[in-house]
């Protein structure tokens, strides 16, 4: 691996670990204000006087900068897949909490066994697919006519799954958690545009679309995480979709747009996709082991609701 390469997989693990964090405080955060309408930004404001999310926030920003940083040296098909690691990290931040709490969680054992399985698959399925595909780091050309199929596309599921949680109170959660999902991987695509532009300088950046873009798709999509965290009663799914999403999302951009390439004989893209399956089953067995717990002791009982994620 290139020193550039070792950079950006280092990053992309940072930013995993301090993204993880940010999801626990995050999301505990999200529970102890009052409910919100979907992309109401009065949810800040609420969440603003709690300081436990003012901890996410640097966090959050602290793993954003390192995801900026692994993106300027790696392929956007090398750093995505290595970020579903931040569930892994939160997941293990749980467990710590939870043994240092002294907290008897009902089935404990089998649901810690059931997210040691998520937790290895995820993981073999992330190597798998970076060893087996091998993607290539792309050639950067920023043109605005992508631009117009981008924001239709993005628009149109975005506004399809804020139609859905409009009309469905069961699927609401889910479908803000898809919109979520999606924002995150433009965001990542257009993240990889703006880096490509750095060496231009500032003139260069802002004279540019994507940072326009992504300073819209960004703020947009965290506004929905906190609302699919908030809404959600089974905590689980919600994060498997954005967990699973975000990743898809940015790596099909960065084929389509982007010029990555993965291996493409027939037996290396059987292994892709099976790779990609393993990683999917890996965050929906980690997921189950965040789901609320109704019987744990009343002064552990906020702790063990939270479930974790990015």
């Amino acid at each position: 691996m290139s020193i550039s390469g070792l950079i950006a997989v280092i990053s992309a693990l940072v930013s995993a670990l301090l993204l993880g964090l940010a999801s626990v405080a995050d999301q505990r955060s999200t529970k102890q204000v009052q409910s919100r309408r979907a992309l109401s930004p009065r949810i800040f404001v609420d969440l603003a006087r709690r300081p436990l999310w003012l901890i996410a926030i640097a966090a959050n920003v602290a793993g954003f900068a390192l995801q900026v940083v692994a993106l300027s040296f790696g392929s956007i098909a090398l750093v995505q897949p290595l970020l579903v690691c931040d569930l892994i990290f939160a997941v293990l931040i749980l467990g710590f909490l939870r043994r240092r709490s002294d907290i008897r969680v009902p089935g404990g054992r089998r649901k810690a066994a059931t997210a040691l399985a998520g937790v290895a698959a995820a993981t073999i399925g992330i190597a798998g697919f970076l060893a087996i595909g091998r993607p290539s780091a792309g050639h950067i050309q920023v043109s605005f006519g992508t631009l117009p199929p981008l924001a239709i596309g993005f628009a149109a599921v975005v506004g399809g799954c804020l139609t859905v949680a409009a009309r469905s109170r069961k699927l609401q959660p889910l479908a803000l958690a898809l919109a979520c999902g999606v924002s995150y991987g433009v965001a990542a695509y257009l993240v990889k545009l703006v880096t490509s532009e750095f060496g231009g300088g500032l003139g260069e950046v802002f004279t540019s679309w994507p940072i326009y873009v992504f300073a819209v798709v960004g703020p947009l999509g965290y506004l929905l995480n906190q609302n699919a965290f908030q809404q959600g009663t089974l905590l689980a799914p919600v994060q498997a979709i954005i967990t699973s999403a975000d990743p898809v999302i940015s790596i099909a951009l960065g084929i389509a747009w982007l010029h990555v390439r993965l291996r493409g004989g027939p037996p290396d893209i059987a292994g892709e996709i099976v790779s990609i399956l393993l990683i999917i089953t890996g965050i929906v067995f980690t997921a189950r082991y965040s789901r609320p717990v109704t019987t744990a002791p009343a002064h552990g009982r906020a702790l063990l609701s939270q479930p974790v994620g990015k």
